[in-house]
């Protein structure tokens, strides 16, 4: 493999995982936020309903842990093409 085709495949699977992270958080924030709303809000976390917990800090606190699991990604990627040097 020549390194214009290690570069394509490098920056489409860096993309990839971009979007199917985002993906996730969009899920997570959408369906716990807006579409299980009322369900969750029959719980309560902290005094406060789980479904406004979700929309307004679990979105960021998901959020946290997949900028670590980008990290994570990202440097097994960078080992597996040879720019980890």
């Amino acid at each position: 493999m020549n390194s214009n085709e290690k570069q394509i495949k490098y920056w489409r699977t860096n993309v990839s995982y971009v979007l199917i992270l985002l993906f996730f958080w969009f899920m997570f924030s959408f369906g716990a936020g807006i579409i299980f709303k009322d369900f969750l809000n029959n719980f309560k976390i902290g005094g406060f309903k789980l479904g406004f917990w979700f929309a307004q800090q679990g979105s960021i606190f998901l959020f946290v842990i997949i900028i670590f699991i980008y990290v994570y990604l990202m440097n097994k990627l960078d080992k597996k093409y040879g720019y980890d040097k």
